[in-house]
């Protein structure tokens, strides 16, 4: 039986229709989708299920049979032709002519003679199932005739399967579009095509980028991946493999289209941001609106705002690829000069005229087609609905941002990109010339606050491709150097390693060459970059080794402030490894470089390395001064990679709101400047406050956001961190399967890749888990092991749960050494939810009866600050030891509370706990079930999941990307509709957009 990734709702649609037809209810079902997607594997695994039950019939379209009538049918029917005897005579007749000479009397007695036969050989035997592959190349007649009796088949114990790239011709016939595969079956399907090794997220990121979904097209990258692809040292493929019969299929739907119509498409393959004003000018005297038509009828094309884009966009590389390099250059020609030259007036007025004259018969017609056509076709708008939101976006942001309106700097730059791009791809001026142009166009566009939405092309690529032109080796390694970095921070770490790679190959840089950086400079700049991609996907020991190497170059250069952040980002290394002793001789080395003179970035940065330093080695009081002078300095800084030290700083400090608004600027910051591959780590800093404050629903999705974009950039290490924090997530909530799946993935990637932070973070959420199930035993010895190799912040951060757990089971010696390590931290803070902590525990330590006033003094610290949650322990902590003390009534007055928050926030063990402690006092209620239609507050997890359900998510995705089970979101799903009182996901998407 096929092995399928990603199929199980088409499976349990498969299976219904053949247990149907079993039991005499006989069905169709009609799968569409584009070349590759999976239908005929789905045909295959429908056979392998009904055999040997069924009969099994099978044929599939060909194209040089489309042509002949009734072909398809002699290919179906021929088996059981000889059982046709049985119809009425008429029926046999036109049956016969039909299969043998391939004509018949028109009439149903052909059609009815197809759905009597099949119900015929179905009644005296076995049930049968009938499987038609490629009904687009179906002769017409023989597709009518199938048609036909798959509308009228009854009690008869049949299924007609059919597979088609679009559902026309089956009229009447239910259909089930097959989408692409969900990014953990990608995972999968990559997993099963390379046993022999593991291919990197990122790379599988990479490729699915092209495949989209399409298991064909992933099997077809993995299948042409080169060994340097696979190491890392070249960058993964951008298109699909042109020996691969996808490329042929497309290439041959491209080929039957018109000339003109082939030629407007390699210049939208070769500017896909080109709007329909250029393409009508590059048409003329023809209408280019007209000439596209062929190509949106062959679903080639779609109409999006006042653009085309490729309906697939792996047939834009073909309609490129496939040109010959003179069509090529001449499009590219034509392209610079249509953008150089600004449209006449009489070019306008003929447009005008065109669309006056056929608005209402083509341009109104053309709309209200493509709105018809697509609204509702689901797989269309999973492979476009980016290019549509990223109009509405474009429009948004004209109407609100002056500096995303045409006339914007931005747009003027990218527009000068785009001119320099297609001459340097016409080769119409000497290379050096082009190059040249091509680098101060990225120059100017990278130096815009605010750039275009839809870059093109890329500006690393546009580096790239100056460094290809350029012949003096020292200008095409900075070229190459520069193309790296900007590859890396957007987002492409498999490029910008290729770059590097590139790198290393050419001769040694000539320090004569005019314009050039020494070499020092030069290697300097490329080994911060390599210790940075090392630092967030690599081993963090390497990662320190090279950003090290790499300050030293550039300390004493014109590129200081490069040279400081690489001394940062080396001990931000040992920070992620645990390594505290190897921050804090980082730190001592930096105090010596301080100038006088120092920029506010370079000064933030010195003043985090000490703040940070005097934190490690417990001067918390001496850490206060520079940590606060972090975060002045952060309202000068717009740098995103420098703000995140800020964010640092703002937490060791305990000011919660300044280190979320910070984070917050960051990734902003981070978004505008297009610095994808800093989102991931920023958003970690979005969690701490986060956890602080109890707000556990935007924990979990900024955690499943930073680990998604984590996965797609490649930064395991960061990966890791996100996961472990969703652990956590899981832990409050007291789902234990979930949590464990978590955490164990996240201590898993640490121990790879030597990130104590990652994996004391993972720990700690199994020991939150264990105190929250009633085993503090336990978490003890969880936090016990766990304190002798973790993470210092970590260590800090868990210590309230291992007192409570340590004073639970009578180690009262160790929680109290614990204290005091918290209590010294805690004391160089502002926050009250952090001193309600430190309350709380010295309650749990006092001796009996004399811990009233601290629990009191907690809850009262507790009011000024954030986090209920928090607050409900500390009454459950409390109430239970009121209950112990023999005040059960006092004790029920704090458990009711604690009860109340723990069921608002779903979780579970506490409030298990809660309850056990209710009973224990005499309490005898019993809890009541919200009532049908009531809004019950949702947890973070249902929350998370109930957005994402409205919308449009399905249980599969949502499963992706929270990182699990199925089975676990349909459970959170069921308590979602009993609290919300809802009882579809229809329903429950109304009530969240209303």
């Amino acid at each position: 039986m096929p092995l399928l990734r990603g199929r199980g709702d088409e499976e349990s649609v498969l299976l219904r229709l053949l247990d149907d037809a079993r039991d005499g209810r006989g069905g169709a079902l009609l799968l569409t989708g584009g070349a590759g997607i999976g239908k005929t594997a789905l045909l295959d695994l429908a056979v392998a299920r009904a055999t040997p039950d069924f009969l099994v019939l099978r044929v599939s379209g060909v194209a040089a049979e489309s042509r002949l009538p009734y072909a398809g049918l002699h290919g179906l029917l021929g088996p059981i032709a000889g059982a046709a005897d049985v119809l009425p005579e008429a029926q046999v007749r036109a049956l016969r002519e039909a299969l043998e000479s391939g004509t018949t009397a028109p009439g149903l007695a052909l059609p009815a003679a197809v759905l009597g036969l099949l119900t015929a050989v179905a009644t005296g035997g076995s049930p049968v199932l009938a499987c038609v592959d490629d009904v687009d190349h179906l002769d017409p007649v023989s597709r009518d005739a199938l048609a036909f009796a798959a509308r009228r088949l009854g009690r008869a114990r049949v299924a007609l399967l059919f597979a088609a790239r679009s559902p026309s011709g089956l009229d009447g016939v239910p259909v089930r579009a097959v989408e692409g595969l969900g990014q953990e079956a990608v995972r999968e399907l990559a997993a099963d095509l390379t046993p022999e090794r593991r291919l990197p997220e990122d790379l599988v990121a990479a490729l699915d980028a092209v495949a989209r979904g399409n298991p064909l097209a992933l099997t077809e990258l993995i299948g042409s991946l080169t060994p340097d692809q696979l190491s890392g040292a070249a960058a993964p493929p951008t298109t699909l493999p042109r020996s691969g019969r996808l490329w042929r299929e497309h290439a041959a739907l491209l080929a039957a289209l018109p000339r003109e119509t082939r030629r407007l498409l390699l210049l939208i393959a070769a500017d896909p941001v080109l709007d329909v004003a250029t393409l009508l000018r590059a048409a003329r005297p023809a209408c280019a609106l007209t000439a596209l038509e062929p190509a949106e009828r062959a679903g080639v094309l779609l109409a999006t705002g006042d653009r085309y884009a490729f309906r697939d966009p792996a047939v834009r590389a073909v309609a490129y690829g496939d040109a010959s390099l003179s069509e090529r250059r001449h499009a590219h020609h034509l392209l610079a000069a249509l953008l150089t030259t600004p449209p006449a007036r009489h070019h306008d007025r003929h447009h005008d005229r065109h669309h006056d004259r056929h608005g209402d018969r083509h341009g109104d017609r053309h709309s209200d087609r493509h709105s018809d056509r697509h609204s509702d076709d689901r797989h269309g708008d999973d492979r476009h609905g980016d290019d549509r939101r990223t109009g509405r976006r474009r429009d948004r942001r004209a109407r609100l941002d002056p500096a995303a309106r045409p006339d914007a700097p931005g747009d003027a730059a990218g527009a000068r990109l785009r001119r320099a791009w297609h001459r340097s791809w016409a080769l119409d001026a000497p290379a050096a010339r082009l190059a040249d142009d091509l680098a101060a166009a990225v120059s100017a566009l990278t130096a815009v606050a605010a750039r275009p939405l839809d870059d093109h092309p890329e500006p690393y690529l546009a580096l790239e491709r100056a460094a290809d032109l350029t012949a003096h080796p020292t200008l095409k390694a900075e070229r190459l150097a520069a193309a790296a970095r900007l590859a890396w921070t957007s987002g492409r770490p498999q490029a910008a390693r290729s770059l590097l790679a590139r790198l290393r190959a050419l001769t040694a840089p000539d320090p004569a060459a005019p314009g050039a950086a020494p070499p020092d400079e030069l290697r300097g700049r490329v080994q911060l970059l390599r210790g940075s991609l090392e630092l967030l996907g690599g081993e963090t020991g390497s990662a320190r080794a090279e950003l090290l190497a790499a300050a030293g170059r550039l300390l004493d250069g014109d590129q200081r402030v490069l040279g400081v952040r690489a001394l940062v980002r080396a001990a931000d290394a040992s920070y992620r490894a645990g390594d505290n002793r190897a921050f804090i001789a980082i730190a001592r080395h930096a105090a010596a470089l301080r100038r006088t003179d120092e920029s506010a970035p370079t000064e933030l940065m010195f003043e985090y390395l000490a703040g940070m330093a005097a934190t490690f080695s417990g001067s918390h009081e001496e850490a206060a001064g520079p940590l606060r002078r972090v975060v002045e300095l952060a309202e000068s800084v717009q740098d995103p990679s420098v703000l995140v030290w800020a964010c640092v700083a703002s937490m060791l400090l305990g000011e919660d709101a300044i280190a979320h608004r910070l984070s917050a600027r960051a990734v902003e910051s981070a978004r505008v400047r297009g610095v994808a591959s800093a989102i991931p780590q920023l958003l970690e800093y979005m969690i701490y406050p986060d956890y602080w404050t109890g707000r556990y629903a935007s924990l979990a999705e900024t955690a499943a956001r930073g680990l998604r974009l984590a996965q797609e950039t490649g930064q395991l290490n960061t990966a890791a961190q996100h996961l472990a924090w969703l652990a956590i997530t899981a832990a409050v909530e007291g789902d234990q399967e979930t949590c464990r799946v978590r955490a164990d993935a996240a201590i898993d990637l640490a121990a790879a890749h030597d990130l104590g932070l990652a994996g004391a973070i993972g720990n700690w959420a199994l020991a939150y888990l264990d105190l929250a199930a009633g085993r503090p035993a336990d978490a003890a010895q969880r936090l016990r092991a766990e304190r002798r190799n973790s993470h210092v912040v970590i260590r800090v951060m868990a210590t309230p749960h291992l007192i409570e757990a340590c004073a639970r089971t009578g180690d009262r010696e160790r929680a109290a050494a614990a204290l005091r390590v918290l209590e010294r931290w805690v004391g160089s803070t502002r926050s009250p939810d952090l001193r309600a902590l430190v309350a709380r525990c010295r309650a749990l330590l006092a001796p009996a009866g004399e811990g009233d006033e601290l629990f009191l003094e907690a809850l009262e610290l507790h009011g000024q600050g954030l986090c209920e949650f928090e607050t409900a322990r500390t009454r459950l902590l409390y109430g239970s030891a009121l209950r112990r003390e023999r005040r059960p009534g006092a004790a029920r007055n704090h458990l009711h509370a604690a009860l109340e928050t723990f069921e608002r926030y779903g979780a579970r063990l506490w409030t298990d706990q809660a309850r056990t402690e209710l009973r224990a006092s005499g309490d005898t209620t019993r809890p009541t079930a919200a009532a049908p239609g009531t809004a019950a507050p949702l947890t973070a997890q249902q929350l998370q999941i109930a957005r994402m359900v409205a919308g449009g998510a399905t249980n599969k995705e949502i499963a992706e990307q929270l990182f699990l089970s199925r089975r676990t979101v349909e459970h959170h799903l069921r308590n979602i509709f009993s609290r919300l009182g809802v009882r579809s996901r229809v329903e429950l998407t109304r009530l969240f957009i209303s």
